[in-house]
């Protein structure tokens, strides 16, 4: 049994005129790496310290989504992305750099205005990013010594998560939420990881839909993961 307590009804992020009422752990015990599997098992997910799983009255529209990396194939369109970023250096770190927040602001600043999460603060993004009880992995991307991107990650023993993605808007065609993606799952297969979590997929978000083009994938469906093509 996992404790957790029941947020009050509030606006949805994703859905105009839905409400949206959140789970959110209760259970320091969880709070670990080790508990943090279990959990994502169980369709939560973390911002911060805090692990939630969405848990409204009258929508079941948000659906936990994962990718078995060791038989994901990537399509002929992830295919050309990849070709199109290859000139991009991957750099992967234990600790948070300076010049990630400025690129976060810029990000959520530019391209998500009309989000919960703007306007950008430093305690804003610290609050969101940081943990204190599981270290993130930070994935960087660079074109010609500059940072482009940064794809944090949490790592457990069996699987990984894709916490959040920011990047540089001057490469908005490049699709680096897309590409993150692609060489996250190329990590896990690497590393003996088997499922890489997407958070939450939203068939009527337009901003969402990208996961489902990662297949095979499976998504959370009345308490069961059941295997999904699209």
């Amino acid at each position: 049994m996992i404790k957790v307590a029941l947020t009050p009804p509030m606006p949805c992020s994703y859905l105009a005129d839905q409400q949206e009422q959140i789970f959110v752990v209760q259970d320091d015990d969880l709070h670990n790496q080790a508990g943090y599997e279990v959990l994502l098992l169980n369709g939560f997910r973390r911002s911060g310290n805090d692990v939630y799983r969405p848990h409204c009255q009258h929508c079941q529209a948000c659906q936990s989504i994962r990718i078995d990396s060791q038989t994901f194939k990537p399509s002929k369109s992830q295919k050309r992305l990849l070709n199109k970023n290859k000139h991009l250096e991957m750099r992967i770190s234990h600790q948070p750099q300076t010049g990630y927040y400025p690129l976060y602001e810029r990000y959520i600043n530019t391209l998500h205005s009309d989000g919960a999460m703007y306007p950008a603060s430093q305690a804003q993004y610290d609050g969101f990013i940081s943990n204190t009880w599981l270290t993130p992995t930070f994935i960087e991307f660079y074109s010609e010594d500059i940072l482009v991107a940064v794809a944090v990650t949490d790592v457990m023993t069996d699987s990984m998560s894709a916490m959040y993605c920011f990047y540089d808007p001057n490469f908005l065609a490049n699709s680096l939420g897309t590409y993150a993606v692609l060489q996250q799952l190329v990590i896990a297969k690497q590393t003996g990881k088997k499922w890489l979590y997407l958070g939450y997929q939203i068939d009527q978000c337009s901003k969402m839909n990208y996961k489902v083009k990662f297949n095979p994938h499976q998504r959370l469906i009345a308490g069961e993961w059941q295997p999904s093509y699209r």
